[in-house]
């Protein structure tokens, strides 16, 4: 029997809010353990929640991009549940009244679009932060995460695959950075999914039992955990056993998910509305002045590289993933004269090389757009060689100066060689040098050509026009 996997995520998003949703105390990361726990955060007696108004704006800004149903009147509620970083006992939360509801996203996996609906997305306070290390066998609390902002995006249970699902969350991370709500540092915990999964018979439109797979933090583990789940799955029923509803971690040293509880159904919280928040009633207006915020989001802006740069769908998605990427390269473009896919294939090629090299941002890319604009127009008029401008750009990265492109290649003394007597003068020089790969050119072997040119290149230091070189070599040895 063959099996197709079903799967929804739900993914937490750390609302980049300067304060917690519902106390002023600071969000920013880092600080020493539990200075930036309040006394509302902490939940000492008396205190009172109040609403975080920006909280409320990013979650409506997400709601309009994913084009959901914004519900003007909206509700908190407590979820209840013991567990010692959880001060209250209980979690302020969204159930049945969430601000967003009904949107979709899609994605694009080897040329297939594929639309996932998007069920809701609400509004919560994240929990404390359980500590293991260096307590001699005990368990730390550090409460400073306590009452950050989060919003939780549920889709429909609408991916069959680990692929699809990474795809998923790529595009939703991608959306969330361009709409300035949350930063997206997967490693300090500010993008972080469930994935629940279930297998059922190929053709079947009964759910299987599902499992939830608890707090992946990158889209790598996303994809092994969940492979790893699903052939699970589908030995524990071929060998004649029962799927069980639970809660399971990824170990990522040993590629394996594990049982942690057993999974709680809604009713176990005893969700009910709280009574300290009042319900949020948002008028149509302030939604409507929220809309005329947004940004160009990135399946418009990939269309509008394609139309407007001649950019090939790949190279405009590569390059519109990130915001400050995209950014970049318009800004390049426009100093380039233009030559949007010039642009492309640098910032594609050796940017995005050393980007992954450095480990460095977009956002802080050391190479001006006004200079990696003037060497791509050097390279277009003939005033360096492409190999050249490569090396200059290493050197404007290593060591980030104001410097103009042409005050750079005017100290360096870089300027191509255009001269047709100066170049001739250097082929005919190479040519007497090796008489042997002369005659082998003349014996049919064209590739030795590119000896040739190597030879003459390093004779003028780089400077000799390739194009012109090339064109010399070819009447000469013709």
């Amino acid at each position: 029997m063959s099996f197709e996997a079903v799967i929804g995520l739900e993914v937490h998003v750390q609302l980049q809010t300067r304060s917690k949703i519902f106390s002023g105390s600071s969000t920013a990361y880092g600080a020493a353990p539990n200075t930036q726990a309040s006394a509302v955060d902490i939940a000492l007696p008396g205190v009172l929640p109040v609403m975080n108004k920006e909280a409320l704006k990013m979650a409506i800004k997400f709601g309009l991009a994913v084009n959901a149903q914004i519900n003007r009147h909206s509700q908190f509620a407590r979820k209840n549940y013991f567990y010692p970083d959880l001060p209250k006992g209980y979690q302020i939360s969204q159930f049945d009244l969430p601000i967003v509801a009904n949107g979709h996203l899609t994605i694009d996996l080897d040329g297939e679009e594929k639309v996932i609906g998007i069920t809701r997305a609400h509004l919560e306070e994240d929990a404390g932060k359980s500590l293991h290390e260096d307590f001699h066998g005990m368990s730390g609390i550090d409460l400073n995460r306590a009452g950050t902002p989060l919003l939780e995006i549920v889709s429909e249970p609408d991916l069959r695959s680990a692929a699809q699902a990474v795809a998923y969350l790529k595009k939703m991370h991608t959306l969330v950075r361009y709409l300035e709500i949350c930063d997206g540092n997967m490693q300090e915990g500010s993008f972080r999914c469930d994935a629940n999964i279930s297998i059922r018979p190929q053709g079947s439109t009964k759910l299987g039992t599902r499992t939830e797979i608890k707090n992946v933090n990158s889209f790598r583990f996303v994809e092994k955990a969940i492979n790893f789940e699903i052939e699970r799955q589908i030995d524990l029923v071929e060998s004649g056993g029962q799927v069980i509803q639970e809660t399971r971690l990824y170990d990522p040293d040993k590629d394996e998910t594990r049982s942690m509880r057993g999974k709680e159904e809604a009713h176990d919280y005893r969700y009910f509305p709280d009574p300290d928040l009042p319900a949020m009633i948002v008028e149509q207006s302030y939604i409507d002045q929220i809309q005329q915020t947004l940004p160009e989001l990135p399946d418009k802006r990939t269309k509008r590289f394609v139309d407007e740069f001649g950019l090939s769908e790949l190279d405009a998605a590569m390059i519109t993933q990130d915001r400050a990427l995209a950014d970049y390269f318009e800004g390049a473009t426009g100093c380039a004269q233009g030559n949007g896919k010039t642009v492309a294939n640098w910032i594609n090629g050796e940017l995005s090389a050393q980007l992954n090299k450095t480990d460095i941002d977009a956002e802080h890319i050391p190479v001006s757009v006004e200079q990696l604009g003037t060497l791509i127009n050097r390279i277009d008029d003939n005033t360096i060689s492409n190999k050249i401008a490569k090396t200059l750009f290493q050197q404007l990265w290593q060591q980030p100066s104001d410097i103009t492109v042409d005050e750079l290649i005017e100290q360096q003394g870089l300027k191509q060689i255009t001269d047709s007597g100066a170049i001739e003068a250097l082929v005919d020089d190479v040519i007497a040098q090796h008489p042997e790969q002369v005659q082998q050119f003349k014996d049919g072997n064209a590739k030795v050509i590119g000896f040739f040119v190597g030879k003459i290149m390093k004779a003028s230091q780089g400077k000799a026009n390739p194009k012109q070189v090339n064109q010399l070599l070819q009447q000469k040895l013709s």
